[in-house]
């Protein structure tokens, strides 16, 4: 199997581990509330079963991400965490009390932290240049699973049967039908997943076997061309016209043409190697850095105010608008068309623009939406449609500057962070996103019926992040390019 297959097998499982991640939290969240109550939970215990995901993802990601940076294999790291996501799933469906639920989420969540080690792959085996569009190709992903998620409750919220001594109805056969993809995706991951070697070492082998090629086609030339040279060739040759008086002619080593010489970047990483890794590394050089603190402020902004805004929304619809399973399924279905539409459109943008410019525009959006759900969400105004209106353009403004903050952070803090410690540093990125993903559920579930306090925490931290990229906007660009800007201001 050719490089160019591997990767794009690969790169079809990675997606299908995105879209599985979308699926479930699509095929879950609709009707986790309605469960919760079943089980005579209390309101707030909505936000701790969500942060329960959060909480386990947050300290795992950086484990995985670090196994993978001395390791760099990928692939039994995906193996090793999909298992907790089967567990996980299977516990749920079992549902006998909410606290197995809240357990069920616990153990689903460490799975989901292989995410980091996923990203420092990625950032490893993409170029600079392209990676902005290969990670709004991989989010996009998750957002078409979030669309297909709802499609899927449709059908399970129809199921009403016992499998042995657990009971399967719509809140029960979420779990089992996430347990049967995880499962599946074992397999797909066995036989289509490949450890890619990083693309300088990738470079550097084609060009090696390009160059041996060429040499290989010159010798084979120049055989030729004495082959053809023999007739003309006299009997015996003067000593003079040989260049040699008596004496005799060494003549050259064969030049070795093969790769043995150089070891394989397909090769497992040694242990000097891997201890290598992390030798020169210092968190505090790597992570206190302006423009990397700007950057996991904005991640844990875009995940506070996003998960505290989904927390609210199922019980808001049912106070106002008395939506039921069905309709909050379609509700994330449409959400998930227009974050999709937004991930595509980042990806075609960020072509053309540099990877700041597209969180700017982001957070201008978000700042909008903050304000707007802050003025009429927070006390409804005017009758049922004009409550559902004030409703849907609060929502859409944030799910649409969503796809701007997050592929832009994501793609920019790759870069600004070293290739090598990469699986560490995406998992440090992913708890700063799971410690907000923690805390907005909880902040929002203790606050649905005090929505001016809610709305204006958000709308503070979107203010302060804002102000942070305005101060620091200068440096928030590839190394290369910050140094060839300082040069370019010191010659001037």
């Amino acid at each position: 199997m050719d490089n160019r297959r591997e990767k794009k097998l690969t790169f079809i499982t990675i997606g299908l581990i995105f879209l599985l991640s979308g699926v479930e939290y699509a095929v879950i969240l609709p009707t986790i509330w309605r469960f919760l109550q079943t089980l005579d939970a209390a309101p707030y215990f909505l936000g701790l079963v969500l942060s329960a995901f959060s909480l386990s993802g947050l300290l795992s990601g950086p484990l995985f991400g670090h196994w993978s940076d001395r390791t760099r294999s990928t692939k039994k790291i995906i193996l090793f965490a999909n298992i907790f996501e089967i567990v996980g799933n299977f516990m749920y469906l079992m549902g006998y009390s909410k606290w197995l639920l809240l357990s069920s989420r616990l153990v689903a969540g460490i799975g989901a932290g292989v995410s980091s080690s996923i990203f420092g792959f990625l950032t490893r085996s993409t170029a600079p240049e392209d990676r902005a569009t290969v990670f709004a190709a991989f989010m996009a992903c998750r957002q078409a699973g979030l669309v297909i998620g709802p499609a899927f409750n449709i059908f399970l919220r129809l199921c009403d049967f016992h499998l042995g001594p657990f009971v399967i109805n719509k809140y029960t056969a979420p779990g089992l039908f996430m347990c049967l993809l995880w499962i599946l995706l074992q397999f797909v991951v066995v036989f289509l997943t490949v450890d890619l070697p990083p693309v300088e070492k990738r470079k550097a082998r084609d060009s090696m076997t390009r160059k041996n090629q060429e040499e290989e086609n010159e010798k084979s030339l120049v055989e030729d061309e004495e082959e053809s040279d023999e007739e003309g060739k006299p009997l015996i040759v003067s000593q003079e016209l040989m260049g040699s008086y008596g004496s005799v002619v060494a003549s050259s080593p064969p030049r070795n043409t093969t790769l043995n010489q150089n070891p394989s970047p397909d090769s497992p990483v040694s242990p000097a190697e891997s201890s290598g890794v992390f030798k020169n590394f210092s968190i505090s050089r790597e992570f206190l850095r302006e423009e990397v603190i700007v950057l996991l402020a904005a991640q844990f902004v875009t995940f506070f105010n996003q998960t505290a805004l989904e927390t609210m929304v199922t019980p808001l619809t049912q106070k106002y608008f008395n939506f039921g399973e069905l309709e909050n399924s379609v509700m994330y279905f449409l959400g998930g068309v227009v974050v999709i539409a937004g991930f595509l459109f980042v990806r075609w943008l960020s072509r053309h623009v540099t990877e700041r410019v597209i969180l700017a525009i982001g957070l201008c959006m978000c700042n909008i939406s903050c304000v707007w759900c802050l003025i009429f969400l927070a006390k409804p105004l005017g009758g049922f449609a004009w409550q559902l209106t004030e409703f849907i353009i609060g929502v859409f403004l944030q799910i649409l500057g969503l796809p701007f903050v997050s592929v832009a952070q994501v793609s920019l803090f790759s870069k600004i962070t070293a290739e090598k410690t990469q699986g560490f540093s995406q998992g440090i990125r992913r708890s700063v996103g799971g410690l907000a993903t923690i805390l907005g559920p909880l902040w929002a579930g203790g606050l649905t019926e005090n929505m001016y306090v809610m709305m204006g925490m958000m709308t503070v931290l979107l203010v302060l992040l804002t102000m942070m990229l305005v101060y620091s906007y200068s440096r928030l660009v590839e190394p290369a390019a910050q140094e060839q800007m300082d040069n370019s201001e010191n010659f001037n």
